[in-house]
């Protein structure tokens, strides 16, 4: 009896390394329940690795019972054991398909641009837009926020832009390292950011930061390139000429359970909070980083001021939001030396104390004394409360 049982572990070994590293690595690379607050980015790196070797380990002791000692086995015991096997297939299901990063969220199958007069997408979806050349593209986060990353060329430059709808935001990196352009897949997720790897050195980076947290090159950064987030109709005033990710006819359904993503915040849908202005996980920010200190500020309490004065790190801060409530802007202030100060007149211009021109959305002063003077940009990124405060542990947050 118990040569007999020595000889069904084979099996059981066998299905263990079938099914569970797989399902272990799925846990962990897709947001389960507890399985995003693990420190376990390394674990999983490695652990895909050897997911493979351990399946094609298990299948040789499958097979090797079923050769050898399966015939010796009673009726209901065989039943049983192929019920298992028919279990693992489920398994497969589930661990590289049903929740498969890659496959659920699948690179655009068509990449398709028009200009403002053939376009098909409204102007009051917000868009991730990038400049270089003096070529202008947009990319609807509607759409980015399934694909999670486009992978293009903007003015002969490539770019790589990326979208994470479980920290709310969007980044630009060069897909250039060490002089090479690589491809990027789509990992999974860890601390609720999306994981990334590129084809060359399979080193994985956060989303929300570019930074190499495990592979060959950790410790590195990908290389940030500007954009802006706005309405497409406040991108298209400011560059008329821009072309606009249009729709992948392939990915509709997909793109429609995105509806209203990108202009309703989960407090606005939740009916148990009385105090809208409350601050929760899913709060957005609106983050900024400066000398090296993070900063953030509340984007209710952001709109109702329309214009902030601030100062981080001695740096002087201009922060705006135009008036459809979601394009919004991040300036130095200082411009030669001296330290401005804003506000919107009655007209709903941009106005400084100081000298009292009138300024543009895009930082430029349009008429008075400062006429023709351009305001520096400053990175500023819409963010999920709940992530900016993880990757950026220092961050001060800002209150009236």
């Amino acid at each position: 009896m118990k040569k007999s049982n020595t000889k069904s572990s084979l099996f059981w070994i066998g299905i263990f390394l079938l099914v569970i590293p797989g399902l272990v690595h799925a846990y962990l690379l897709m947001p389960f329940p507890g399985s995003q607050d693990l420190n376990a980015i390394t674990a999983s790196y490695y652990l895909e690795k050897i997911v493979m070797p351990l399946r094609i380990a298990g299948v040789m002791l499958i097979v090797w019972y079923l050769v050898k000692y399966f015939s010796k086995n009673s009726t209901g015991q065989k039943v049983g054991k192929m019920a298992v096997l028919v279990l693992c297939l489920g398994s497969f299901y589930i661990t590289d398909y049903k929740f498969k990063a890659e496959t659920m969220f699948e690179e655009p199958q068509t990449i398709k641009f028009a200009g403002a007069f053939t376009n098909k997408v409204p102007q009051s979806f917000v868009v991730i837009g990038v400049v270089n050349n003096g070529v202008a593209k947009a990319y609807p986060i509607v759409y980015l926020g399934y694909h999670h990353k486009v992978q293009d060329n903007v003015g002969s430059e490539p770019v790589l832009v990326t979208y994470c709808t479980m920290c709310r935001t969007g980044r630009v990196y060069s897909p250039v390292i060490n002089g090479a352009r690589q491809n990027f897949r789509l990992v999974g997720a860890r601390h609720y950011n999306a994981i990334i790897e590129d084809e060359g050195t399979k080193t994985w980076w956060y989303q929300a930061t570019g930074n190499a947290a495990v592979g060959k090159l950790k410790g590195a950064r990908l290389q940030e390139l500007p954009y802006e987030q706005s309405t497409l109709g406040a991108w298209l005033s400011k560059h008329p000429g821009s072309l606009i990710l249009q729709p992948d006819h392939h990915y509709l359904s997909d793109y429609t359970d995105l509806k209203n993503y990108d202009r309703l915040q989960a407090v606005d849908k939740d009916s148990t909070l009385k105090n809208k202005d409350t601050l929760i996980r899913k709060s957005w920010v609106l983050g900024v980083i400066l000398n090296g200190q993070a900063k953030a500020y509340d984007w209710r309490h952001l709109f109702k001021k329309q214009v902030l004065n601030d100062e981080v790190n001695h740096v002087p801060l201009l922060l705006c939001i135009e008036k459809d409530s979601l394009t919004y802007h991040a300036f130095n202030s200082s411009i030669n030396g001296q330290i401005l100060h804003f506000k919107q007149d009655a007209a709903g211009q941009l106005t400084d104390q100081e000298t009292t021109s009138v300024w543009n959305w895009d930082g430029l002063a349009t008429s008075g004394a400062m006429k023709g003077d351009q305001l520096g940009k400053t990175p500023g990124y819409q963010e999920y409360w709940h992530s900016w405060k993880h990757f950026h542990p220092g961050t001060l947050f800002w209150k009236e």
